[in-house]
């Protein structure tokens, strides 16, 4: 010891502390090894003092963090549903007004094609009555030409009698063969009328045929975005029940089995027709986007009745992790730890992370004041050492809901919140829950 206060002297000279009372004077000699030993725990305590506080304030900087996170996720999500819903909306009335479009045009088609079938029945008969006059008219031009040649004959035989009547019967022919002429051209004046006529018919068709192809084209191009987007939004939401252990298709069934209104605008179109619709045709197409939104909306209800939220929001900091660890009274190593807490000021606010049944609100053994939910999917949450109890038993909550405030009663060391995801009486990690819905909300 001598020998260690010599070689500290050179840097922490002896020194005396004097103490006066009004009898007397002493003093208490300090040692070089005794300045080094208080200097050594003031630097020590000091330095705990810093780390200390660095990881209270990074924890509390964290959670915040997380907590914007999970709201500007979430507002995203929210926004970009209402998009999707929003330009479903738009495409469901443009594909229903192009389907009326195509209606009438194909009713004006139809009707078009009557006429145009009328016209070539009426040319038709307008050949044929052409032909028929056509007969007519060689057989008068050869009544004609033998009137004409016996006219002749009787100008040489000067049989005067026979002239006249042959005359006479020479101009009845010609009438004849004037009608018959007159006859011909408003025929074939009707004839090109029509032939005009079912040739706009035909123009105004094929233009209606590439009106159509058009509609088509954007129908197409509209319903192909529908369908990525919804995709793009069905498959995080799959993956984050799929992270937690939860089969997609029995979450599915079991939340479209208890929920059987559906809204309107989700509903399936009807279109009267006498056969089957095309399975790339746009009603088909509009129906499976609305199915898709259909299942989104089913995702939307089932993950409200998943824990997924977290329980406190703010100025709180996570002390506690899910699995084995030191217990914090009589610190047994490998005691099991059933949950996570966060701790926080006392009566910070405690809320539904999913919405559920009360079915315990009240005091508990260990738990101290402790409010159990029942969920869905045989899933109960657990939120003990409460200061304050918000609920009462049978009362049904929605994620978000106050529930209480928090404490530090039952078997607690400080003001904390001790919370538990159950499956079928199981505990599980509830930061498994946490964090799967981060990159979906």
């Amino acid at each position: 010891m001598d020998q260690l206060n010599t070689a500290l002297e050179r840097y922490l000279p002896e020194k005396r502390l004097f103490l006066r009372s009004e009898t007397s004077t002493r003093f208490v000699r300090l040692r070089p090894v005794a300045q080094g030993v208080i200097l050594t725990g003031t630097v020590a305590y000091m330095s705990w003092s810093v780390v200390a506080t660095s990881v209270l304030f990074f924890g509390l900087v964290g959670s915040n963090d997380l907590r914007v996170s999970a709201e500007r996720e979430q507002s995203y999500f929210e926004t970009r549903l209402n998009e999707i819903a929003a330009q479903r909306d738009r495409a469901t009335e443009d594909a229903q007004a192009a389907h009326l479009r195509y209606s009438e045009a194909m009713d004006r088609v139809a009707t078009m094609q009557g006429m145009v079938l009328e016209g070539e029945q009426r040319v038709a008969e307008l050949e044929h009555g052409i032909d028929a006059l056509q007969s007519s008219l060689r057989s008068v031009m050869d009544a004609r030409d033998g009137a004409q040649a016996r006219l002749a004959e009787l100008e040489a035989a000067d049989a005067n009698a026979e002239l006249i009547r042959t005359g006479q019967q020479l101009a009845e022919v010609e009438q004849t063969l004037d009608f018959l002429m007159a006859a011909l051209g408003q025929t074939a004046d009707e004839r090109e009328t029509l032939r005009a006529l079912a040739d706009n018919t035909a123009r105004h068709a094929d233009h209606l045929a590439l009106e159509y192809r058009l509609i088509q084209d954007r129908n197409t191009r509209i319903f192909t975005q529908l369908e990525q987007a919804v995709e793009t939004s069905i498959v995080p939401l799959s993956e984050m029940f799929r992270t937690v252990g939860l089969p997609p298709e029995q979450i599915l069934q079991q939340v479209r089995a208890g929920y059987q209104t559906r809204e309107a605008s989700l509903t399936p179109i009807s279109v009267s027709t006498s056969g089957t619709l095309d399975p790339q045709g746009d009603e088909s197409r509009a129906n499976s986007v609305l199915a898709a939104l259909a299942e989104v909306d089913l995702y939307r209800i089932a993950a409200e009745r998943t824990p997924f939220a977290l329980p406190v929001n703010g100025g709180v900091r996570r002390t506690s992790g899910f699995g084995a660890r030191r217990d914090p009274i009589t610190g047994s190593r490998g005691r099991m730890h059933n949950g996570v807490d966060w701790a926080g000021p006392r009566g910070t606010a405690i809320h539904a992370t999913a919405g559920g049944t009360v079915t315990h609100a009240g005091r508990q053994s260990g738990f101290g004041n402790l409010v159990i939910i029942q969920h869905d999917f045989g899933i109960e949450t657990y939120y003990a050492h409460l200061h304050s109890i918000n609920v009462r038993e049978g009362q049904r909550v929605s994620r978000g809901d106050r529930i209480g405030g928090m404490g530090t009663t039952g078997r607690s060391t400080g003001v904390h919140l001790h919370y538990e995801i159950r499956v079928s009486g199981r505990p599980i990690n509830p930061l498994t829950y946490i964090r799967a819905a981060q990159n979906v909300f």
